[in-house]
């Protein structure tokens, strides 16, 4: 399942006053790379999906990170398995809820990681199959 390096631990919780400051400049950012913003902290009873985009035709489940350093294996690296567990629950009860399934929508899990000054994009982070 996991594409994404692991890391060995956090670097402390942001709360939801940055988290949602982050949040909001990855969404500017994925729309200047050409995606369009769909739906912003889904929650359903798994978990939730901080952004969902859409690019072309193609609905993209984006988990945002942030890490002051690298010095924990960066943001990226704080997705973990478990985590991606909880965003593939979490997408097929919204996707269910739109009267559509992975099988019926195209879809990718993006992971879009903040460390420092640096921007990582990782496209298809993981998948549902």
């Amino acid at each position: 399942m996991a594409q994404i390096p692991a890391g060995t631990g956090g670097a402390g919780k942001l709360n939801s006053q940055q988290g949602a400051a982050w949040e909001h400049r990855a969404r500017l950012w994925l729309e200047r790379k050409g995606l369009r913003f769909v739906a912003a902290n889904v929650r359903e009873r798994w978990g939730e999906i901080d952004l969902i985009m859409k690019h072309r035709h193609v609905i993209v489940f984006v988990e945002v990170r942030y890490r002051r350093s690298g010095y924990f294996g960066g943001a990226a690296a704080s997705v973990t398995q478990a985590k991606q567990h909880k965003l593939l629950q979490t997408a097929r009860g919204w996707l269910a809820r739109q009267s559509e399934s992975f099988d019926t929508v195209d879809c990718r899990f993006d992971v879009l990681a903040f460390t420092g000054d640096e921007v990582e994009w990782i496209e298809n982070a993981f998948s549902a199959h």
